[in-house]
Parts: structure tokens; sequence; C-alpha cells
């Protein structure tokens, strides 16, 4: 089965977590992240959730799932330790067109959370379609080395020259040329050591 690559955007949108132990905590801090309406259903819930809870950053319902929790969800995840409770929540969410992950069970996941590498804006993201977790985090790994958190800063420099070279009236081959030679390894390499000269004449004075 081939996967459709894709970011979304959760920003505002209803998400609902069943599941708040060691497994769903991580599930709800990743949808937090995205700014994501989030709102979790499990009768305990570790600590970290409770204080979110406590905090207003999510609502949590202290009790079992019910079929009618998926109400208005645009997303929803099944992290309970219960194969039967998250096999009905993926069925129920199935049954309403909403897109569903039941946490470590392939077969019943409409997606699947990739490896991700994160340097601000810049998101780098692994899947082996289920088939290779292990796989995917090594990969990620190699990655976080070679891509370091210097990408963040660039990232957002490049994301300014952009909007003024869009607004400006260079002929669109030109400016796409441009954006391409501003955003080369040579670039990066140039600001880098820069960067570098820069740090090491401040620690001369």
């Amino acid at each position: 089965m081939t996967l459709f690559p894709m970011f979304l955007k959760l920003e505002g949108r209803a998400c609902l977590v069943v599941g708040a132990g060691n497994v769903g905590e991580p599930k709800i801090r990743s949808l937090l992240d995205a700014n994501a309406n989030v709102r979790v259903v499990a009768p305990t819930a570790t600590g970290a959730v409770v204080e979110w809870a406590r905090a207003g950053l999510i609502a949590w319902e202290k009790r079992t799932f019910e079929a009618s929790d998926l109400t208005g969800i645009f997303l929803t995840i099944a992290a309970t330790a219960s194969t039967s409770v998250n096999d009905f929540v993926f069925r129920e969410a199935r049954s309403r067109g909403i897109l569903c992950n039941a946490v470590d069970d392939p077969e019943r996941c409409d997606f699947y959370y990739p490896a991700v590498v994160r340097r601000g804006q810049l998101q780098i993201a692994i899947s082996t379609g289920g088939q290779s977790p292990a796989l995917a985090q090594r990969l990620r790994r190699e990655l976080e080395m070679e891509f370091g958190e210097e990408y963040s800063e660039w990232v957002e420099e490049l994301g300014k020259v952009r909007e003024k070279l869009l607004s400006s009236e260079l002929d669109s081959d030109h400016r796409k040329q441009l954006l391409h030679s501003l955003a080369s390894r040579d670039a990066f390499e140039a600001r880098r050591s820069e960067s570098a000269d820069e740090r090491e004449k401040f620690h001369e004075r």
C-alpha cells in the first residue's frame, strides 16, 4: 500500500484522544504542539495530562469512551491498553469518516506517526508504512546529526527573503533561480562560515 505523504494543519480543529496513560500522553502532547483543540476521554491519566487539563490546555472527561464522543471530531487517536477498546474506537471513527490512529496497531490506522526531525519550521518526516518503526527512528537519528539546530534560524531567514522577493517586480524565472540559489548547500555553508567567524571575533575581544 502506498501512503500519501502530507503535513496536516490541525490548529483549532477538534481532535480526540482515547486513553491518557504513557501511550496517550505523547500523542496528546503532539496535538497540543500543533495547536489542535484537544479532547481526552480516559478513566485515568498521567500527571502531565492532569496538569494540562487543570491548565485548560485540554478538555479531559474522566470516563470510558462512548461512540457519541466522536461527534464533531476531525481526527482521533485510540491509545488505550485494551485492543478491544481501540478496535471499537477505530470502527466507530471509520463509520463516521473520521481519521483514526490506533497506536501500535497498523491494521487499525488511517495514518501513521512518522519519525520526525524538527528544526523550527523545518520538519523532515520518515515513515516505513508501519513496517519498521525502528528503521525510521535510526534514520531520524542520522538526519538529526546532518541537520543541526542552525537550520531553524536559516529557514526563518529564507522565509523572510522569499516574502520580499514574491512582492518584488522580478520576473518569475529570475525569482525562482534566486530562491533556489539562496536555499542551496553552498549558501548554507557560506552562512555557517560567517557565523563561525563572527563567534571567533567575539571571543577575541
